[in-house]
């Protein structure tokens, strides 16, 4: 409990600390006290909103005070979590990598020295941890990139980067929900939605989940956006834990 320091964030919010460090055992802890939350069913309570190493909670002061949410944090951060505990949901993203999907390949091989297969194996090679989502709705920001594939970001901007677009930027790796300006490096790109305001649930991953790259080729690339944009494809999520 030491570690952690808990404060008042605005009149309606407030923030729960672990310091400065991107760690995953603290988002665990973050993860594991959403979901303690969550089981209480806290009136008053309005959402969560995590980071690498933080929590912000906001709530309705007129149902529930800082002082009595802070003493019930306080409680459930007594109650370990184990991995065992928590369920782990892996969302597989079908990429394009290289071409017009992935403009910058040939860069980031080449910066890594590597060949483009190579890169692609290694970039696709690892369950990525969702730490937080945030620049955009549904942007993800992600954790485990190989030090082998980082790759610096683009001198110069692009002033707009296709909704999809798996890039690199530095020592992270996300894809882009919306179109948008950006500086990262693409190597490839998802047909997937990742952020959809029509649907029930508008971000289709959470912090705390995964993400795993499936390389794919051209034509099935073409075949998942058209089942997108029909309703008719369901990202495939594996569960573990």
């Amino acid at each position: 409990m030491s570690e952690v320091k808990i404060v008042p964030h605005g009149d309606a919010s407030m923030l729960v600390e672990w310091g400065a460090v991107i760690d995953p055992k603290i988002n665990q802890k973050i993860t594991g006290l959403v979901s303690l939350f969550k089981d209480q069913k806290i009136e008053g309570v309005i959402d969560f909103i995590p980071a690498f190493s933080s929590l912000l909670i906001n709530y309705d002061p007129r149902i529930i005070t800082f002082q009595r949410l802070k003493k019930i944090t306080e409680d459930l951060l007594t109650i370990e979590i184990s991995n065992n505990q928590l369920k782990k949901r892996i969302f597989e993203i079908p990429v394009c990598y290289g071409g017009e999907y992935g403009p910058d390949i040939e860069f980031i091989a080449k910066n890594a020295q590597l060949t483009k297969e190579e890169l692609i194996q290694i970039h696709s090679g690892t369950d990525y941890l969702i730490y937080m989502l945030g620049f955009l709705p549904g942007f993800s920001y992600l954790g485990g990139l190989d030090e082998r594939i980082h790759t610096p970001r683009l001198n110069n901007p692009r002033k707009a980067i296709p909704a999809g677009s798996v890039g690199i930027g530095g020592s992270q790796t996300g894809i882009y929900p919306l179109e948008s300006p950006g500086g990262w490096q693409l190597l490839g790109r998802t047909p997937i939605k990742t952020y959809d305001p029509e649907r029930e649930e508008p971000i289709l991953f959470e912090a705390g989940d995964y993400i795993r790259f499936v390389p794919v080729d051209q034509a099935t690339y073409q075949e998942i956006e058209a089942a997108v944009a029909a309703g008719e494809y369901q990202v495939n999520v594996v569960e573990e834990g």
